[in-house]
């Protein structure tokens, strides 16, 4: 009940950032129904601005059915990750990132995505953290990328629900139906207004 009380509080910050297209904070997208996309499509991506107009972004609903110790079978530590490599999106699909919950920066070359959630790049970082805090991870393979008023558009045309930052929605496991429950309470929310 009280996360049902949260993506209620959540959805009515998102339907002023939506209507305003203020898109110059970070984000979290989610696909609306009609947007029928085999990459895209049911997708929740976290997003954050890299430029003017740009932005980048990962997905965080879809896993893989690959491990990293399926990936790197003579990695201890990466056996030891039980969870699945998620598509974080269909460029650089053969890079290994890790999206980390926490309010410090992991080091290395990581960036904030949002407040509380870092993208780290780097080989070395992404091992340390397989190593020591992958239970405050999730590892992606690949990124999204929007060039300049991509994104906007996209928007435009109807094709995503804009919630505001969640570092906790952002990692939530998609088997808790995560999508569907997100597009049910911005349909709601948006008959409400």
């Amino acid at each position: 009940m009280k996360l049902r009380t949260l993506l209620f509080a959540v959805l009515g910050v998102a339907a002023t950032a939506a209507q305003a297209l203020d898109l110059s904070n970070s984000m979290i997208l989610v696909a609306k129904p009609e947007l029928v996309d085999q990459v895209y499509g049911s997708t929740v991506i976290v997003v954050t601005p890299v430029g003017p107009d740009q932005h980048v972004g990962f997905i965080v609903n879809r896993p893989t059915e690959v491990t990293l110790g399926q990936l790197f079978p003579d990695d201890g530590p990466s056996q030891k990750v039980v969870d699945p490599v998620y598509l974080g999106g269909p460029l650089n699909s053969q890079v290994i990132f890790a999206l980390v919950e926490g309010k410090q920066s992991p080091g290395g070359r990581s960036f904030e995505l949002m407040p509380g959630l870092h993208a780290t790049v780097d080989e070395e970082t992404v091992d340390r953290i397989i190593r020591t805090e992958s239970d405050h991870a999730r590892f992606v393979a690949g990124l999204v990328v929007w060039r300049h008023g991509e994104l906007r558009a996209e928007i435009e045309r109807g094709a995503w629900y804009v919630l505001p930052p969640d570092p906790h929605l952002a990692l939530r496991k998609p088997s808790q139906g995560l999508w569907e429950e997100l597009v049910r309470v911005s349909k709601m929310r948006a008959n409400s207004i």
